[in-house]
């Protein structure tokens, strides 16, 4: 059978003739099958997998746990809706999220589809905390498709020709050191960062008008960039000292993929809100925003909520996920194979100019492709040909940036050290190939 006969190929033109193309296709790969950090795809070959359904999968693919907890809850009931008919296992994860992730004294927890929602929704409550309506975000972040979520994302070609776009929305450089840092200590570019977040109260919008501010403490999309220690801390003292809510999204970020359940953990910063999905639920849909009691309360009667809030299914999906997390340790997982991934990344950049960065925080581990020793240099062709080599040989790969010049990696956490040097060994071996 020819490659262009393969079962994949035909599935790749099937969804050519019924798909939209606007649904976007980050690797030809396809799947009938997936287990731990191993997919099968419609050919019967097997593929490792380096990013975990962008980051959803860090306990692995169909944990069995997690499919028990799915099976027992349909046969018990699939939905109701929590705004007309109340169960037991919403309120159980948000107790449970609560218990994982205080946020001071008393935490609450509200769950959605997804984590874009999860954005939408947090928004809607920081206004009505402050009744204030401007937010304030950053170059290089992305909160979602949906309309609020996408005025937050930064990358333009997400959202071309989809205006207008949300109002009362602003935007500041992200505190990028490696690409903006140039001459600087860190310690130097927190200072220059803070004071230009300072000097927004005069030339972008007025605290007294912004409800709050959003940001990734380790950006996905936009490439693992690290936000610096000192920022955070700046940031949550000009929120403190303006009366502006502080939302981290750690939808990308969360449970076990730094080290830690959140990221923030890492730094000793409090949000006020935060914004959580993608692995919560081994795959199901399922996202949540967990806040301090007296701002979620803000909220008034059903102005957050909607049909599909919190599926029982999900909800059960969720629940098992996390005690299956906690019984493997998944924040231990999380360093051990952040810190395999950084060892190598770290010697193929004392080889190779091409890589100008490696960074990261735990298991969020990227490579970032530039030409000349630049970072206003870009070299997204490199990228490229990596991630197209890699999947020639059975390696999936993603990438990331507003340039599309950062290689990402969002294994499962669960992947055997033997199957993560395996595919390291390629990803080594075709950027030789490469890069001489």
């Amino acid at each position: 059978m020819t490659q262009d006969t393969t079962r994949s190929a035909e599935l790749l033109t099937r969804r050519k003739c019924a798909v939209p193309s606007g649904v976007g296709i980050f690797n030809t790969a396809t799947a009938v099958s997936a287990q731990g950090a191993m997919i099968t795809d419609a050919d019967g070959r097997e593929l490792i997998d380096f990013a975990g359904g962008i980051g959803v999968v860090n306990a692995g693919h169909c944990p069995a746990p997690v499919v028990k907890a799915i099976q027992e809850q349909a046969a018990k009931f699939i939905h109701t809706s929590f705004n007309v008919v109340t169960y037991e296992v919403y309120i159980a994860l948000c107790e449970k999220l609560g218990a994982l992730l205080p946020h001071g004294d008393h935490t609450k927890a509200f769950l959605v589809s997804t984590g874009a929602e999860a954005v939408e929704n947090a928004i809607k409550i920081a206004r009505q905390a402050t009744g204030r309506q401007g937010v304030l975000c950053y170059t290089g972040g992305f909160h979602g498709r949906t309309m609020m979520a996408m005025t937050l994302t930064s990358k333009v070609n997400y959202k071309l020709n989809c205006g207008p776009y949300a109002p009362e929305v602003y935007r500041l450089p992200f505190p990028n050191f490696y690409r903006y840092g140039s001459g600087l200590t860190e310690a130097q570019f927190v200072d220059q960062e803070l004071k230009r977040l300072h000097e927004s109260a005069r030339n972008v919008v007025s605290p007294g008008n912004l409800a709050a501010i959003i940001i990734e403490v380790v950006q996905g999309e936009g490439g693992f960039n690290v936000a610096p220690a000192g920022y955070l801390k700046g940031l949550r003292e000009f929120c403190d000292e303006h009366g502006v809510v502080l939302i981290f999204d750690e939808v990308q970020s969360g449970f076990g993929r730094t080290g830690r359940w959140g990221s923030y953990e890492h730094f000793g910063v409090l949000p006020d809100l935060s914004t959580w999905a993608k692995s919560l639920g081994s795959g199901m849909p399922i996202a949540a925003v967990v806040g301090r009691a007296d701002v979620m309360d803000s909220a008034g009667p059903s102005t957050i909520g909607g049909t599909f809030i919190g599926n029982p299914v999900c909800c059960a999906a969720a629940l098992a996920t996390l005690k299956y997390m906690e019984e493997i340790d998944i924040n231990a997982k999380g360093v051990h194979v952040g810190g395999i991934i950084r060892k190598r990344f770290e010697r193929w950049q004392d080889q190779y100019p091409q890589i100008g960065d490696v960074r990261g925080l735990g298991a969020m581990m990227a490579l970032e492709f530039v030409k000349n020793g630049d970072p206003q240099q870009p070299d997204a062709e490199t990228c490229l040909a990596l991630q197209t080599a890699c999947a020639q040989r059975g390696v999936i790969l993603i990438s990331a940036g507003t340039h599309g010049n950062i290689i990402r990696i969002l294994c499962p956490l669960v992947i055997s050290d033997e199957l993560l040097n395996s595919g390291l060994d390629i990803m080594e071996q075709e950027l030789h190939k490469i890069l001489h």
